[in-house]
Formats: structure tokens, sequence, C-alpha cells
């Protein structure tokens, strides 16, 4: 089986969003920065980097609140972050209604990194949203964590590593792309 993977942007002091983040922002006041590396500023070290992470790719899973903030119109639309790949969505209480590409789970982060280990077969399943990763983090259910680090200080938002609880978790860093729109892309095996 593949490996569970989280890829995400934080600013400087730890933010993945600015504050205030919503369906309107979902990336928060001020938190578009932390993204101008995947379009206006990429270098070809940057897309390397996306390149590499969306090519690999096989099921993807995510939290409810990123799922409300992006799907539909004025989000992802009919797909999910990377398009008809399959997502799984942990929450409480699964939506009437969904685009086809969402699997709705309400019986824990074990059981939607198991479902989505099963559809990603070799790929990797890749992990959305601070909350989906810390809760994978916390259990032992993550391999890589991907951190693309933006010379930004937000003072705000969704911080990457709010929830973690259960001590320290050691990481060996196998990777460092400094890009030259000034991203730092690190890449961290989680050590068992």
């Amino acid at each position: 089986m593949g490996k569970v993977a989280s890829g995400m942007s934080m600013s400087l002091d730890g933010f993945v969003t600015g504050p205030h983040d919503s369906r309107e922002k979902p990336l928060g006041e001020g938190g578009e920065v932390l993204h101008h590396w995947l379009g206006e500023t990429a270098t070809a070290a940057d897309e390397a980097v996306i390149q590499e992470m969306s090519d690999g790719v096989g099921a993807i899973l995510m939290g409810r609140r990123s799922y409300d903030f992006c799907v539909g119109d004025g989000g992802w639309g009919d797909g999910g972050p990377a398009g008809q790949t399959p997502c799984f969505v942990l929450t409480h209480n699964p939506p009437a209604e969904s685009p086809d590409v969402f699997t709705f789970v309400t019986d824990g982060i074990e059981s939607a990194v198991a479902q989505a280990k099963a559809i990603a077969g070799d790929k990797t399943v890749g992990v959305h949203g601070a909350t989906a990763a810390q809760q994978a983090l916390a259990v032992g259910l993550l391999d890589e964590l991907h951190v693309s680090l933006v010379p930004v200080l937000l003072g705000g938002g969704v911080r990457l590593f709010d929830l973690l609880g259960g001590g320290p978790i050691t990481l060996n860093r196998d990777r460092v792309v400094e890009a030259g729109s000034g991203v730092t892309h690190l890449r961290y095996q989680i050590v068992r």
C-alpha cells in the first residue's frame, strides 16, 4: 500500500490560513499569500514540487470544514482539491447530497485512512487540511509531512500543529528545496 502524506503551505509563524477563514475566504484574511507560489510567483522548482505531489496522489482525506468551505460553485466545482481523485471526508453529519467524488466517513480517522488507502492502492493518500493532518499524525497514521514554508508572518488563523497532544513526534527531514519564489519546501518522514 501507498503512504499517507500531508502537504500544506504554512507561514513562518505556523498558520495555514489567515484569520477569519470562511466559505467566502477559505484562506482567511491575508492568507492568499500562502498560495502565491502555486501561481503568480511559481518557479520551476515550485512547479516540480507540486507536480510530484499531484502525480503521486491516489485519494484525498480531508475534514468537513475543508469540504464545506470549498465544494461547489466558487470552490472546486463538482470535484475535490485534485479534480476527480476520490475524496474521503471526516464528519459527524454527512450532507444529503454531494458530488460523486466524495465519500463521507463517520467512524473516525482510522476508518477514513483505511478506506482512502484501499482506493489509493500503491499511490499516496493526500491529507488536506490542518485538522485531518493533526488527527492522522496524533494516531500514528501519517507517514510524511510536506511543508511549503512561506516567508510571511500572518499573526493569526488556523495553525497546522495546534491539536497534537500525546508528547513529541520525531521527524526526519529528507528534502529541502529552496525555490526562487522565496518559499522553502520541506519534506519530513515521521519516525515510528
